[in-house]
């Protein structure tokens, strides 16, 4: 059977290509496609290349592939600008706004949050203290008297070992689950035997960082001023809690209490604390679905992103405030006998020639966690277990804050991209 050719085709060139009409859409050729469709046009099936198919008389071989779409149609106009139809802008925002969230919340329990976590620590372990800072105006103040005197440093303080004491727990939580029958996740229909396994794992997980965490507790509370920081590294917080937990290293006070006084208040926090985050999540995600008139939309982050986010902020605030004074009991034990010298948190005091916040070492003698207990309880009063209660205040204060700027930012980005 004989080829038909345009007449304009000359076997070495395609005098055709001057044409305004070259480069016009044509019809693709599918491999599974009917059989008309395959020999309707086409003859034989030479190499891609511009110039070399047998046409029809009329016809033009466009130099590139064009995208899908007819001949001067909204596909050959839009051109590869267009979404691709795998991934539509809604999902593309969805995912952008995922992210974002995910990430303001993380930065902002990890980062900006850790100024309060300092001064907290600070005002739990500092018995001398005649303010207890129970109010977030206190607090406030006082952190910023400090950093005026110290720097800006005094209350960033020791973040690189608390993200160590993160990295601990997570490889500690993972290679615990892999070894042992211990479950790392509830599954939805659970039993009482998988629940306890999963809190025994957090239990042993908090046993095992604790000697990472006593070493990140004094890296937090230690005062700038004492600080050498020529011979301090990021790494410290892994040495220091190595020779705690094998006993070699600096020599400590005779009042340093062995790890083992530990464990059960360390374990007692790190469950007690879970347990608590993760009911009020679940209950708050509860109420919130059963309270929803409408039915929630999977493409909008509203209802997608911030009622987890929302529920797992309102888990840490109820755990954080029941824990509290079990934490206060915790950080006094783990810091003493440590020779560590803290800023008093009662603000600057004037000395000398001029101004410099009043440092204070830890020199607490407790026998163990129940004696810890008792001797706040009649030294210090019920108040005493809530030292540094207003600094808490003000860390979720400022995360509720920024997840509610979040929050409305994204409402507004999603207004907009329905307007346009």
């Amino acid at each position: 059977m004989a080829a038909r050719r345009p007449d304009s085709f000359d076997g070495i060139g395609y005098r055709g290509r001057d044409d305004p009409l070259y480069g016009a859409g044509y019809p693709v050729r599918s491999a599974g496609g009917p059989a008309e469709l395959q020999h309707h046009h086409w003859v034989t099936t030479p190499p891609d290349i511009p110039g070399s198919r047998n046409l029809y008389t009329g016809e033009r071989t466009p130099l590139y592939d064009e995208p899908p779409g007819e001949s001067g149609g909204a596909g050959a106009a839009e051109g590869w600008d267009t979404p691709q139809p795998g991934v539509p802008p809604a999902e593309q925002l969805n995912r952008f706004a995922g992210f974002g969230i995910g990430l303001v919340s993380l930065f902002t329990e990890n980062v900006l949050a850790h100024p309060c976590i300092v001064f907290r620590r600070q005002c739990q372990v500092n018995y001398h203290g005649r303010c207890y800072h129970l109010t977030p105006f206190t607090a406030v103040a006082v952190m910023y008297a400090i950093t005026k005197a110290q720097g800006p440093k005094a209350l960033w303080k020791g973040m690189g070992s608390t993200f160590i004491v993160h990295g601990v727990t997570l490889g500690a939580e993972g290679i615990i689950s892999e070894f042992t029958p211990l479950p790392r996740e509830i599954p939805h229909r659970w039993s009482w035997k998988q629940l306890a396994g999963h809190l025994l794992l957090k239990g042993l997980t908090a046993v095992v960082a604790l000697p990472f965490y006593c070493s990140s507790l004094i890296e937090t509370v230690q005062s700038e001023i004492v600080r050498d920081d020529s011979s301090s590294g990021l790494l410290d917080c892994v040495r220091e809690g190595l020779a705690r937990l094998l006993g070699v290293g600096a020599p400590h006070s005779r009042r340093l209490l062995p790890l083992s006084c530990l464990l059960l208040p360390a374990a007692l926090h790190a469950v007690l604390r879970y347990a608590l985050a993760a009911s009020v999540q679940r209950v708050a995600l509860w109420l919130h679905q059963r309270g929803q008139k409408r039915h929630p939309n999977p493409s909008n982050p509203l209802d997608v992103y911030f009622p987890e986010l929302v529920a797992a902020w309102l888990g840490s605030v109820v755990a954080d405030i029941v824990v509290f004074p079990l934490e206060t009991a915790l950080h006094r034990l783990g810091l003493q006998g440590t020779r560590t010298i803290i800023d008093a948190t009662d603000g600057v005091v004037p000395t000398g020639n001029g101004g410099s916040p009043l440092v204070l070492p830890v020199n607490t003698q407790y026998d163990g966690f129940s004696d810890c207990i008792h001797a706040i309880r009649r030294k210090e009063g019920l108040a005493g277990f809530y030292r540094g209660f207003g600094a808490l205040v003000a860390q979720f204060a400022l995360h509720g804050a920024l997840l509610a700027a979040a929050r409305t930012l994204l409402r507004l980005l999603l207004l907009e991209s329905k307007a346009s």
